[in-house]
């Protein structure tokens, strides 16, 4: 008798659990529905300040103009350029398979970067906003066969609509900072009823698949960091013709910077200006469209710059190279002995410092990492990485690294072995993928045959 009454509570509590969930995300449909109105408004002011693609907002509420192919198509959703960057490997393997891919992204630079990189070969747009309307146009009209969600993009809507279509949908590349892990903690009840529609997340490491379980998800994987397999790519032309302009003059770069850390950046040029007089500073911000901004901070600082956009090579009066363009991220790091990875003083949670690592460029970091904490933990643990807390502790830095080549040279030659040992996602990812992708191979395979 008493384990029927604790049978009887216990359902009677998930009942109250599942209500709860449902009321909070009926909540947030109407909250949703009652701004969908002013939404175009917002994405034109939004447009009007660089930060939406002019013409395409359209495709925010779901809406395309372009037609879907009639073979199978798998949906990939990358927030911004390190999330595109991350898939680059997979979408490349994808498409060998000649299954026809549909990217979304979320920013106009990442935008940029896909056409640049992909040209013609898959289909781009805008990601819908997670309203129901927009959600649900952008399904109905793709109808993908499987969607790729990467990293972290948790959208309630996206995820219940995609499950009302019975779509298989996967988190690749999954992670999760422990702010955010938390937060879905203190309402467990909403995050089940939300999780539990999520097919498979394949995390980065324990950390991340320990919380995407805990918080409902019915299969986790461990695969590792998609972006150790990615390095990035450089004109070699363009790289020589760099090269020669700037000698053996000292170089340094602050890169995936946010507000307030290009004028730290500058800050430190002028101090080790007076030990090396040949200095060149690079900065390249996360977000190109706010250079006018950097520009006004280089001219209030008294520095000489020029623009990679102008295609202008910086001579020996050049202080700063600012690195305005997309895609060129291997070009300024080639260039660069040294590198500070932003939005990590400006207590925003850090960039990842794979690509860094990779191209063999001492690596510097503010203490705000919360957002790659484990990849930078298994960095600090081996000396191969350094944190620095404000401008005078990363000029220190720089200066150090700049003077000291076999000291670089211990740390790069460290930081590489770290990111090579993290090699193998790409593989472990397409096993876990596997029985979602052959469905989709031999369907393609029979549409040819019958071409």
């Amino acid at each position: 008798m008493k384990l029927t009454a604790i049978s009887r509570q216990e359902n009677k509590g998930g009942k109250m659990m599942e209500l709860k969930a449902r009321v909070a995300l009926s909540i947030y449909r109407i909250v949703g529905f009652c701004l969908h109105p002013v939404v175009p408004f917002y994405l034109f002011f939004r447009a009007m300040r660089g930060k939406e693609e002019r013409g395409r907002h359209k495709e925010r509420l779901g809406k395309s103009q372009k037609v879907r192919p009639q073979s199978p198509l798998i949906w990939f959703h990358a927030a911004s350029i390190g999330e595109t960057v991350a898939l680059l490997p997979l979408i490349n393997y994808i498409l060998s398979l000649k299954i026809q891919v549909l990217l979304t992204t979320c920013t106009v630079t990442s935008s940029a970067l896909v056409k640049k990189y992909f040209g013609n070969r898959l289909i781009h747009q805008y990601a819908p906003l997670d309203l129901e309307l927009a959600v649900r146009h952008f399904i109905s009209h793709w109808k993908p066969d499987l969607a790729l969600i990467c990293e972290s993009e948790i959208w309630p809507l996206r995820i219940k609509e995609l499950a009302k279509m019975r779509i298989p949908q996967i988190l690749v590349n999954a992670r999760m900072s422990e702010q955010s892990f938390k937060a879905w903690h203190k309402r467990l009840f909403l995050a089940k009823h939300i999780f539990k529609h999520i097919d498979v997340a394949i995390g980065q490491n324990e950390t991340d698949v320990t919380y995407y379980y805990t918080l409902g998800v019915k299969s986790v994987a461990l695969s590792g960091n998609l972006k150790a397999e990615v390095c990035p790519v450089g004109d070699q032309e363009l790289l020589t013709r760099y090269c020669k302009a700037i000698g053996n003059r000292p170089v340094w770069a602050a890169i995936s910077t946010h507000e307030g850390e290009e004028r730290i950046a500058c800050k430190v040029h002028k101090i080790l200006k007076s030990h090396f007089p040949d200095l060149l500073t690079i900065i390249v911000p996360r977000h190109p469209e706010r250079s006018e901004d950097i520009i006004k901070v280089c001219g209030h600082e008294g520095l000489r710059f020029v623009l990679r956009s102008s295609n202008t090579i910086p001579d020996m009066d050049t202080d700063i190279l600012l690195g305005d363009t997309i895609g060129e991220m291997g070009l300024f790091l080639r260039l660069s002995k040294v590198a500070f990875i932003g939005k990590s003083l400006c207590n925003y949670g850090g960039h990842n410092p794979l690509e860094l690592a990779l191209l063999g460029v001492a690596i510097l970091t503010g203490p705000h990492i919360a957002n790659f904490q484990n990849t930078f933990e298994r960095f600090l643990s081996c000396d191969a990485a350094s944190i620095v807390e404000d401008t005078m502790q990363l000029a220190i830095q720089v200066n150090k690294f700049l003077t000291n080549e076999t000291l670089r040279q211990e740390v790069v030659d460290k930081a590489y072995k770290v990111a090579t040992s993290m090699a193998g996602a790409l593989e472990c990812t397409l096993k876990v993928l596997d029985p979602f992708l052959q469905p989709l191979v031999i369907q393609t395979g029979l549409r040819q045959c019958q071409k």
